[in-house]
């Protein structure tokens, strides 16, 4: 037989064995992605010991593969921006029986934190999201869903460590 032949048909096999390899593995192993819009209101305790609500907060989560990125926004009841905290990292881990996922925060950009009515809830994310940074190099969080409706595409999701319960639409 021709050499060139030979190594053409060589070729060709080798071709076809990295292609199945590569589709078997994008079916055993599919991309993860998690896109999220939530609401939720704010209830800052009053000098008279009563809670009263003060800001909303909308958090949009895009997760996909290993990268990952929060978007903490912060208004005033009258639609004004009260602050914004960005936070950029990767995703740890998937529990799909929990519904659960873990991500590692790297990067974080805040403004709106020097003005005159911060959000609480706001001080407390950026305090412990900086206290981990410098300390360890990462912030990690946690968001679980506590109750999942994906035929309407809405889901209660948990917030970790700023133990936030806020209503998402799923965005797929």
């Amino acid at each position: 037989m021709n050499r060139k032949l030979l190594w053409g048909i060589n070729g060709l096999i080798l071709f076809i064995l990295i292609m199945s390899v590569t589709f078997s593995y994008r079916q055993l192993n599919p991309t993860q992605e998690l896109m999220m819009s939530c609401s939720s209101e704010l209830f800052d305790p009053s000098d008279e010991g009563e809670s009263k609500s003060r800001h909303y907060l909308l958090v949009d989560l895009f997760a996909k593969g290993e990268l990952a990125q929060f978007n903490y926004r912060y208004f005033n009841h009258d639609g004004s921006s009260a602050g914004n905290i960005r936070m950029k990292g990767s995703v740890v881990g998937v529990d799909n029986s929990a519904q659960r996922y873990a991500f590692s925060v790297k990067t974080k950009e805040e403004s709106g934190l020097d003005g005159d009515e911060v959000p609480e809830h706001m001080r407390y994310l950026s305090y412990v999201s900086s206290f981990n940074l410098d300390k360890k190099g990462m912030h990690n969080l946690s968001v679980e869903m506590l109750d999942l409706n994906e035929q309407n595409d809405y889901a209660v999701v948990l917030f970790q460590p700023s133990n936030t319960v806020c209503g998402c639409r799923l965005v797929q």
